[in-house]
């Protein structure tokens, strides 16, 4: 703390010369209430302490920023490993959809071949029954 406010114990007359001087903190600002009797500013700042406090609040500001920085790299690994995961997830149905691809143009072509086969027997038969009639 910068400064607070001690219980004053001094003479009226002590109290008088304060009187007509606006007491401040050491921040610069002024007390709010010079007319009592009872309290006084006292400046107590040292500003070894201070600094003191300073680093410690940007240590602990650092360790803050180095845990959430640790946070990141652990969701990072593990989206990193999601997204190997769909990448292999994808690349196995890729294959599969070529292998239906194939399988249905293999089929495509037995049935071109069963109808061409059925067009043709049809065609012998009717020219067999044709040389038969004759």
């Amino acid at each position: 703390m910068v400064g607070k406010w001690q219980s004053s114990s001094g003479s009226s007359s002590s109290f008088a010369r304060e009187e007509n001087q606006k007491i401040r903190c050491s921040c610069g600002k002024y007390a709010v209430d010079t007319q009592c009797e009872k309290l006084r500013w006292v400046d107590q700042s040292n500003p070894m302490e201070d600094l003191q406090y300073h680093v410690l609040e940007k240590e602990t500001r650092i360790c803050e920023l180095e845990y959430e920085l640790q946070c990141r790299d652990d969701k990072i690994k593990i989206l990193q490993l999601k997204k190997d995961n769909l990448e292999e997830d994808v690349q196995e149905m890729k294959n599969e959809v070529y292998a239906m691809w194939v399988e249905m143009m293999k089929c495509s072509r037995n049935k071109n071949n069963i109808s061409m086969a059925l067009v043709f027997s049809w065609i012998f038969f009717a020219v067999v029954l044709f040389y038969l009639k004759f």
